[in-house]
């Protein structure tokens, strides 16, 4: 499922901005069903823009009933009464999808432990690094998020250590029951100040398995950002 707002805070109206010859969210709702691992695609959209988009495509899209805080509630209201297991957030604003990472996030709900799992892709450009636009994560040694923030994570008071600095990269999966719970419970505090809704789950208690995975591209939260995946495409 992949949730489009249309009205981005940052950069409004970035899912329909031109990529190429393809709109942002054309680029990521045909990746996403180009990797041929999902029974069904859906585009979960306040916007009628872009539910035309994709439908005059042939893709599939659903209109959102409630106004929503997170990509997730968004998602959770359409997914409540579809029979499925597992259902896998991708966001609208990454156009780069590949099979290969999306697979290796389904493969950790072999463990049966695991309700959330997510990606996460190593920053080595310090200017990255200390950007907030980078969501930061820090994980255990089981892999389980330990913190995401803004802020740079963690903190190197000791430079003479080497350390591994991890962005985390916008793509959930959950089981059906743990996104559902996710919607029951209200913001959190740490979510509120970070902006970052992933710290619902670490704030009630549930893990949140990470995955290292190569380099997934560029999301688009900026217009210096639709530059940087223009060259890249």
């Amino acid at each position: 499922m992949i949730p489009a707002r249309y009205g981005a805070t940052r950069f409004p109206a970035k899912l329909m901005q031109l990529l190429g010859d393809k709109t942002v969210i054309r680029h990521t709702y045909d990746a996403t069903v180009a990797t041929g691992l999902f029974d069904e695609v859906v585009v979960v959209t306040d916007s009628e823009i872009i539910f035309t988009e994709i439908t005059a495509a042939g893709g599939q899209a659903v209109m959102s009933k409630h106004e929503h805080e997170s990509g997730s509630d968004r998602i959770a209201e359409a997914a409540a009464d579809m029979e499925v297991d597992i259902i896998v957030n991708v966001q609208g604003d990454t156009p780069f999808v590949k099979r290969e990472p999306l697979e290796k996030l389904l493969n950790q709900f072999k463990d049966p432990t695991v309700q959330v799992a997510s990606m996460m892709q190593v920053l080595t450009k310090q200017e990255e690094i200390d950007d907030p636009n980078f969501v930061k994560v820090a994980v255990d040694n089981n892999m389980n998020a330990l913190f995401f923030s803004r802020s740079v994570i963690p903190y190197p008071r000791d430079k003479n250590f080497p350390t591994t600095y991890y962005e985390h990269i916008g793509v959930y999966a959950f089981r059906k029951k743990a996104l559902l719970d996710f919607t029951s419970w209200p913001m959190t505090p740490l979510e509120a100040a970070e902006k970052v809704e992933c710290l619902r789950y670490l704030e009630n208690g549930i893990p949140m398995r990470m995955i290292v995975v190569d380099y997934m591209g560029v999301e688009i939260d900026t217009p210096e950002d639709l530059t940087k995946a223009a060259k890249l495409l």
